[in-house]
């Protein structure tokens, strides 16, 4: 058998080295430029306050009484529950652990008195096939989540919910 060495010529040596020293380039001018301009994603991030933390004064870890005392009594309550019906077109479960409010969803009936989805989630709603709207934002950093979602029904329904993260 032979053996066959390969040496590089003086051609290829320079093509690799030009090579070489234009990744360092492209790497350095795009590492200046992530420094210089920070992606939108971050930006947003960075600005990303909550449009929507409470209903009617109940906001999550208040306690059940503190809730009944905003609300007045509810139509139906629980250790773990409470359900109010504030008109025929508005209605708001609250739910509890260790008497704790964890989630607020309130429903409003042909969307009467439901707030602007843009005060609630901001801009951009997903349409679904169906043509019911949804969006979902969660903030991290204060451990929770908020929801809009219009059904796309004769009569739509608007159910806001905000929720604690685990």
């Amino acid at each position: 058998m032979r053996q066959s060495t390969h040496r590089i010529g003086m051609v290829e040596l320079m093509y690799f080295l030009l090579g070489a020293l234009l990744l360092l380039f492209l790497g350095i001018v795009a590492k200046g430029q992530s420094a210089t301009q920070p992606t939108t994603a971050k930006a947003h991030a960075q600005v990303q306050q909550p449009l929507y933390k409470e209903y009617r004064g109940v906001r999550l870890g208040m306690t059940a009484a503190e809730t009944r005392a905003k609300l007045g009594e509810p139509a139906l309550k629980s250790d773990e529950q409470d359900f109010y019906v504030l008109s025929a077109n508005e209605t708001v479960q609250i739910a509890y652990i260790a008497q704790k409010v964890v989630t607020i969803s309130t429903d409003y009936l042909g969307g009467v008195g439901a707030p602007d989805y843009k005060s609630v989630v901001g801009e951009g709603l997903l349409e679904k096939p169906d043509g019911s709207l949804f969006r979902m934002v969660m903030y991290n950093s204060e451990r929770f989540w908020v929801t809009y979602n219009k059904s796309a029904s004769a009569v739509p329904l608007v159910t806001i919910t905000i929720g604690t993260m685990k």
